[in-house]
């Protein structure tokens, strides 16, 4: 399956999951942790010279925009059906070895969304041009990639 390019960000159900639940705490324990600090700052007096209640506050201003942030995303995403199944190849979703030939470093890399996306963890986004370039191919497969260092040759050892 493609990934439309212009109908907002794919994302995993999993990961459908954790923006929901995130939001989802924001929302009720973080608004209301906030809004008891505020009380709290509130009740020692002078609000022009308390420390307390401006951080509280500039937290509260933080916590609105990630809380907006988060909806946008959830707007603006759209999950992927699972992989599982179909075609032996490299997808939305699914986990692979891939070996970098120049340099012979192994990398267990999964395609997800940019939302998603953390290489540290080995979540590569698919509209990346290294997770465009390995998308849909099967395990055996090398691709060229034009990355920033030059050019990249990537071979998909197999489908995790």
């Amino acid at each position: 399956m493609s990934i439309p390019e212009n109908e907002g960000e794919p994302i995993t159900e999993a990961g459908l999951a954790a923006l929901k639940a995130e939001l989802g705490e924001l929302e009720t324990v973080g608004r209301r942790e906030v809004a008891a600090r505020i009380r709290t700052a509130r009740a020692h007096g002078d609000l022009k010279e308390n420390g307390e209640y401006h951080a509280a506050k500039e937290d509260q201003a933080h916590l609105e925009t990630r809380i907006l942030r988060l909806r946008q995303r959830l707007r603006d995403s759209f999950t992927v059906p699972s992989a599982e199944g179909l075609a032996q190849e490299f997808a939305f979703g699914r986990s692979a070895e891939v070996r970098d030939e120049d340099t012979g470093e192994v990398h267990v890399w999964t395609l997800v969304g940019a939302g998603e996306a953390d290489r540290a963890r080995g979540r590569l986004s698919v509209r990346s041009p290294v997770g465009k370039a390995l998308l849909h191919h099967p395990p055996g497969a090398t691709v060229e990639v034009a990355v920033p260092g030059g050019t990249r040759r990537l071979r998909i050892e197999r489908i995790l």
